[in-house]
């Protein structure tokens, strides 16, 4: 079977700039793709790609878009290069979704919904609460320790008793940084779900000594980037939680394959995709998903505008 293959490049802006230990993020670039079969069915994907976490730059998705034939097959698509799981994610997922539609999946999923880093999240998190979300993430290791030890108190402290808390390093932590944290969540548990990332993907040995150490949950999330990288962790022996970007994992078969065979601890989240590429990852999510967790999708109040007008635009350039 052949498809007719088109692709458009796609940007949009974030409300509020999305701060890491990686820097300052404003824009969000796509890649939106279409397929249309011999029967004339349109189903969509996207290539979203995240460059600094180990996935390939928007340039190499984009060069590899302009390098294909206008119509591809399935060979084509299940022998993209490793080196593209972005590229990989979407092309693959975008045979089986169906026809697009910018209504989301209809399951039982709960959401994790982001706090900016430093104070901002001590005003935002309410407005979340009110609109359902009971678990947030805060992004930590951006600004002196000591400051965001004090935000985090007032935070802590400021959340309903119901409420979970996520703290994201981004790898961004010493060992010596990570303690103190992990010190500090021990005497908060259960309020504190886990710490993710806290040091660099290189430092596997030392973030499993970590876990060992103490009560609160580490998640990996950088250290497995891409499919290979989990299988390697996987095989290393990490026991704790596995934090599953789909978007840029690459083949969503390969991974669903994996999980179904590995019964591991699993938290999709998003890589403020648009809703084709979130409709895609959820769907995986709310195959595969374990323990109950909240998966990281709420990222709606970091757009400027309705997706569905973004998009509406985009769709009359085809």
């Amino acid at each position: 079977m052949g498809y007719q293959f088109s692709f458009r490049y796609f940007s949009h802006k974030f409300t509020n700039p999305i701060i890491t230990n990686y820097g300052v993020w404003e824009i969000r670039e796509s890649i939106i793709i279409r397929l249309i079969d011999e029967n004339n069915n349109i189903t969509w994907g996207e290539i979203s790609p995240i460059s600094w976490f180990g996935s390939e730059t928007i340039e190499q998705a984009l060069d590899f878009c302009y390098q294909l034939p206008q119509i591809i097959t399935k060979e084509i698509i299940f022998t993209i290069s490793d080196k593209l799981p972005a590229c990989q994610f979407a092309f693959e997922s975008s045979t089986h979704l169906g026809s697009y539609d910018f209504q989301l999946l209809g399951t039982n999923l709960t959401y994790s919904a982001l706090l900016s880093a430093g104070k901002l999240a001590l005003n935002q998190w309410h407005d979340l609460w009110e609109k359902g979300y009971k678990t947030f993430k805060w992004k930590i290791a951006v600004d002196d320790i000591n400051q965001e030890l004090e935000i985090f108190d007032l935070l802590i402290s400021s959340l309903p008793t119901s409420a979970k808390l996520r703290l994201d390093a981004n790898g961004g932590l010493t060992y010596q940084q990570a303690e103190l944290w992990l010190k500090k969540c021990d005497k908060l548990l259960p309020k504190i779900e886990f710490i993710e990332q806290p040091l660099q993907k290189d430092k596997f040995t030392e973030m499993q000594e970590l876990s060992n150490s103490y009560s609160t949950p580490i998640a990996l999330d950088e250290s497995i980037a891409n499919f290979q990288q989990l299988e390697f962790c996987f095989h290393q022996g990490w026991g704790g939680i596995f934090v599953i970007k789909s978007a840029i994992i690459g083949s969503p078969f390969r991974l669903k394959e994996f999980c179904k065979k590995h019964q591991i601890d699993i938290v999709f989240s998003s890589v403020f995709e648009t809703e084709i590429g979130r409709k895609a990852a959820l769907k995986l999510a709310a195959e595969l998903s374990t323990n109950n967790r909240a998966v990281g999708f709420g990222i709606n109040h970091f757009f400027e505008q309705q997706e569905a007008n973004w998009l509406e635009s985009l769709w009359k350039t085809f």
